[in-house]
């Protein structure tokens, strides 16, 4: 840079501007090309948009110790690395694995897809491969978790989708290359070996399993991301691949829409796989609240679930699985073939999405202990009324209010010059004690449409 700037100052001003305008272009295209490259098929990034939410399962023979998947192993000392990858396999026998309960659990939820750690950071493979003996089909258990997962979504009809970082601690240990995150010889753009590594790994999920329609690219290199993406699309044209592609924010949701399809990856506890102690659990509501907050801006949830080392999902987490299911069975319909009402995505306490023609409406409405037969009345400017429209609440038919022979649980609304006006009831039964704090889902039908 110093004999550039001196060059300058002996050539003068034209020379000056040729100069600059050369470094500004370089400076240009160095920006253009990193950014992720992105060969996803529109059709089928609008059929990804369309999934709306999915299952992600964080799931490594680490988990044995409910630890950190993978990252402990960087700046860990050689007696540990040793254990850890010599020793910890041996033990892990995950026998209460049951791929048919998992998805059947993800399908019950409303999930639409599932995203399984084929491989994370640590090289250990939960799938077949001829590329190392580091991985599930030397373990005790000795069999192909990855290619149950993916027949088993298949048979209830979710899209397959398969986590897969090019990043390897394994590899790096073997090679003798100190494992780090940041360290130009660890990732695949400054170790070409590792590259080659990762390339034979993706082959073989690209062509073992049948087709594979989701690959989430994870990892500190974009350019290894990007390799492999293009091989992903090579072998299959029709593979959306997410994170090494599109927008994949991680345990964040952005204030408003981003462009284009965009997933926002979640953790139910604190940390991505399985921790028996020291864990923090959302609440079922706060997961739909964030489900709703992120469909209403365009984007899709996947949300983590992290077996433990027998392959069950600890209670824990099943319960708050359950209450989502519970949910999405009363009101999944607003949650299906809908998009954003972009002119408005919410008004104070109400989350809104409509269907694609814009003549129904979904209005989801989050109260704290809205009571049992209780009636609220509300108002928006979201959306206009005609002749033709019709109210209710999902899951309730606006007819009955158990044990109370003279209630009026009917839903009503009015047009006026401010917006819709419209009133309704907390009417159907979900729980024993009556209770249920988790949002209300109003339907209005006939919209006009601008």
């Amino acid at each position: 840079m110093k004999d550039i700037l001196s060059l300058i100052r002996v050539a003068g001003c034209r020379f000056s501007f040729i100069v600059l305008l050369f470094i500004s272009t370089s400076h240009l295209v160095a920006a253009q090309d990193s950014k992720p490259l992105n060969l996803n098929k529109p059709e089928r990034e609008r059929w990804f948009s369309d999934l709306g939410f999915g299952m992600f399962i964080h799931w490594s023979m680490d988990v044995q110790l409910g630890m950190v998947i993978s990252h402990s192993m960087v700046g860990a000392s050689e007696d540990y690395l040793d254990r850890y990858i010599n020793e910890l396999p041996k033990s892990f026998n995950p026998v209460c694995f049951d791929a048919r309960q998992w998805i059947n659990a993800a399908k019950l939820a409303g999930m639409k897809y599932v995203v399984f750690t084929a491989k994370h950071h640590n090289g250990y493979c939960m799938f077949d491969t001829r590329t190392t003996d580091f991985g599930i089909m030397n373990s005790p258990y000795g069999k192909d978790v990855t290619r149950m997962i993916t027949d088993e979504c298949r048979k209830a009809g979710l899209a397959v989708g398969l986590y897969y970082s090019p990043d390897d601690f394994w590899f790096l240990h073997k090679q003798g290359t100190l494992i780090s995150r940041v360290r130009n010889e660890a990732l695949a753009s400054g170790n070409p070996a590792l590259n080659e590594y990762a390339k034979k790994q993706i082959r073989e999920l690209m062509t073992q399993y049948g087709k594979i329609d989701i690959v989430f690219l994870d990892g500190m290199d974009q350019f290894g991301k990007t390799e492999l993406a293009k091989l992903c699309w090579e072998i299959n044209p029709d593979v959306v691949v997410t994170r090494g592609a599109i927008n994949t924010p991680e345990q964040e949701t952005p204030d408003s829409p981003i462009p284009g399809p965009w997933e926002a990856c979640y953790t139910l506890g604190d940390q991505w796989q399985y921790r028996p102690t020291n864990e923090t659990y959302k609440s079922a509501k706060d997961v739909i609240l964030k489900l709703i907050d992120i469909r209403a801006k365009g984007g899709n949830l996947l949300l983590n679930f992290g077996p433990d080392a027998l392959g069950n999902f600890p209670p824990e987490q099943s319960g708050i699985l359950n209450e989502i299911s519970l949910w999405m069975f009363i009101n999944r319909e607003a949650l299906n073939h809908t998009v954003p009402n972009n002119d408005k995505i919410r008004e104070k306490n109400m989350w809104f999405l409509k269907s694609r023609d814009g003549k129904t409406a979904y209005i989801f409405i989050n109260e704290e202990n809205w009571k049992f037969g209780e009636r609220k009345t509300y108002k928006t400017q979201a959306f206009r009324t005609t002749a033709n429209s019709h109210i209710s609440v999902l899951g309730h038919n606006g007819q009955v209010l158990e044990y109370q022979k003279d209630a009026d649980p009917a839903p009503y609304f009015k047009q006026t010059p401010e917006g819709i006006e419209f009133s309704v009831t907390r009417s159907q039964r979900i729980y024993n004690d009556r209770k249920w704090n988790n949002p209300v889902v109003v339907r209005l039908t006939g919209l006009a449409v601008n």
